[in-house]
């Protein structure tokens, strides 16, 4: 009965022997050929791309935050000045149906 080699060698290093998978990818590499991305062995090629994905969904979400923090400020802005409005009216309301003594 033949022997089967049962190990498997590095994608990029024909002599090294594969110590781990790329999650995203699936291919076989050595240590020195893939890096630890939150959780999870990528190779170089794979991580390049989650990085530029993250910083990409970064960028959109720096972009809104700033819009978003000016609306948000107009609106503030726009219920002070109302309850003021609505206080003063209130007030007045008030002070014109005392009867004067």
């Amino acid at each position: 009965m033949p022997v089967l080699d049962a190990q498997l060698r590095c994608w990029n290093h024909e002599s090294r022997e594969a110590v781990c998978r790329c999650m995203a990818c699936g291919r076989s590499y050595c240590r020195e050929c893939v890096a630890e991305h939150r959780g999870r062995w990528l190779c170089a090629a794979c991580l390049t791309g989650a990085v530029a994905a993250q910083a990409a969904r970064r960028g959109i979400l720096r972009r809104l935050a700033t819009p978003a923090m000016i609306a948000a400020g107009l609106l503030l802005a726009w219920l002070a000045y109302w309850l003021m409005g609505e206080s003063v009216i209130g007030l007045i309301r008030r002070i014109e149906q005392t009867p004067h003594a």
